[in-house]
């Protein structure tokens, strides 16, 4: 039996998420839970570029010491004037120091850490209406202040 190929990526873009001061909800049934407000950011690619609105928040649930799952739910406005919805579901791990240096704000070296996400990308635009069916998929770094996060389309 051949292997198949695996699928060939196109960079669309980075997305650099500043974030606010984290609302601890604290332990429940699921998980530690927090939620990180998106205050603003920028968007800048090949073709893809604008800002990130001021609207929206990444909830996260702390499942062990060395996980977290994360639901970021934002929008983007490119320069054109489109706005395109994100819902972005990703996984973040890593030793239990460096997972805790994260939580309390610290700086951690991002190649310590496993951060990958996959983004859903809705639009009513024309112009980039075709993310609306594509999957995409990145890797992400967590630094105090802001989320970058390094997006690619699946061919």
């Amino acid at each position: 039996m051949t292997t198949p190929a695996p699928p060939q990526l196109t960079f669309l873009g980075t997305i650099s998420v500043d974030v606010g001061a984290p609302v601890e909800v604290g332990d429940t049934a699921d998980g530690y839970r927090r939620i990180i407000p998106i205050v603003g950011g920028t968007v800048e690619g090949p073709g893809l570029r604008g800002k990130v609105l001021p609207a929206g928040a990444d909830f996260q649930t702390l499942r062990t010491d060395t996980l977290t799952e994360l639901q970021a739910e934002y929008a983007i406005e490119t320069d054109d004037g489109e706005r395109i919805y994100i819902s972005n579901f990703g996984l973040r791990s890593g030793s239990p120091e460096d997972i805790a240096k994260l939580v309390r704000g610290e700086q951690v070296p991002p190649e310590r850490i496993y951060f990958r996400c996959h983004p859903r990308m809705t639009t009513t635009g024309e112009r980039w209406g075709w993310l609306n069916s594509r999957i995409l998929v990145g890797t992400g770094e967590r630094h105090p202040d802001a989320v970058r996060l390094n997006l690619f389309v699946v061919q």
